[in-house]
């Protein structure tokens, strides 16, 4: 099977597609053909080796994980003689957490792993576009900023494939947002659900006298020190990009009662919780609560391209890999 590679840190160039064994499903394992692949965020971070706390994750000096990619959708090939839960013919999404892998043409995961069935009606890819950025969206949200009806939330950085699921998970929970992101995507996170929508090449929100209960900050571009000010007394701040700061600031405000920073490493939860959230994922987007933004898709060939379309901080919504 064709995967896509790399050895080395550095950019888009480190990449590279060699053939390796399909791999054979255990007892209670399936096998999936991939049809299409997502390339985030993380898998860019993970690429680059940068900043350097991602490489206590993939290793210290050189990549130990060769094959990237966590979010993928697909069909299930073979089932393990053990496996009760799915059935050949299967159309799946998954999630791999820190295991990666997905950027190649199979793969094995367990029939209790981060995995799902496609509803009915809905395109795999669309399907996945969902949950790539909702897999994050939902815990950030629901467990670390305790969403609820009537709360006023921002999302900065709302046109990507986190944001933009951020934005429709918390209309979703009778959240009212406001909107983060360029004047150009300013329809796009209107249609999402969005009430108020800020271009942030214009206007500073941390600058504004509008107070919230969540700042999610899906771009990591803003800070808790620089928040603080628009958050109500008992607001949280919520990034998604790791770093030693909000680790920091996540340890000194993880009792606070007052306004706190929080940081979820969402591919590192337990297995069973993730898949129930994936579960739920599907639910909504079977009932059109959840729709799909899809920036650009790519054959497998143009991979690098991929990490450059991602790697220039303007994707609107999820990259995706076309597998053969």
């Amino acid at each position: 099977m064709s995967a896509v590679v790399f050895s080395e840190y550095g950019g888009p160039e480190v990449l590279s597609i060699a053939q390796r064994p399909v791999p054979a499903p255990g007892r209670t394992e399936v096998l999936v053909r991939i049809s299409s692949a997502a390339v985030s965020t993380a898998d860019v971070i993970m690429r680059k080796g940068s900043p350097f706390v991602a490489r206590l994750a993939m290793g210290l000096l050189k990549p130990g994980k060769p094959v990237l990619g966590t979010e993928y959708s697909g069909v299930v090939e073979q089932c393990g003689a053990d496996v009760d839960r799915f059935v050949k013919g299967d159309i799946v999404v998954g999630a791999t957490g820190d295991d990666f892998g997905a950027h190649a043409q199979y793969i094995c995961v367990d029939e209790q792993a981060v995995l799902a069935q496609v509803p009915e009606g809905l395109d795999a890819a669309d399907m996945l576009a969902i949950s790539e950025g909702a897999m994050t969206a939902l815990p950030f949200l629901r467990d670390a900023g305790g969403i609820r009806k009537g709360m006023q939330v921002l999302v900065n950085g709302a046109s990507g494939s986190v944001g933009s699921a951020a934005v429709q998970l918390a209309r979703h929970f009778g959240a009212q947002v406001t909107a983060v992101c360029s004047a150009g995507n300013a329809e796009l996170v209107r249609s999402l659900g969005a009430t108020e929508v800020i271009d942030y090449a214009s206007e500073d929100f941390t600058a504004g006298e509008a107070r919230y209960d969540i700042v999610f900050d899906a771009v990591g571009r803003s800070s808790f020190a620089a928040c603080r000010r628009v958050l109500k007394p008992d607001g949280a701040y919520l990034c998604t990009v790791l770093s030693f700061g909000i680790l920091m600031q996540n340890w000194l405000t993880g009792r606070s009662s007052g306004q706190r920073a929080r940081i979820i490493l969402t591919g590192l939860r337990d297995a069973k919780l993730r898949a129930k959230d994936l579960r739920y994922i599907c639910r909504l987007a079977g009932e059109g609560v959840l729709k799909p933004v899809i920036d650009s898709r790519y054959p497998l060939e143009q991979v690098r391209e991929a990490h450059t379309r991602v790697d220039s901080g303007h994707k609107r919504g999820s990259v995706l890999l076309d597998l053969p």
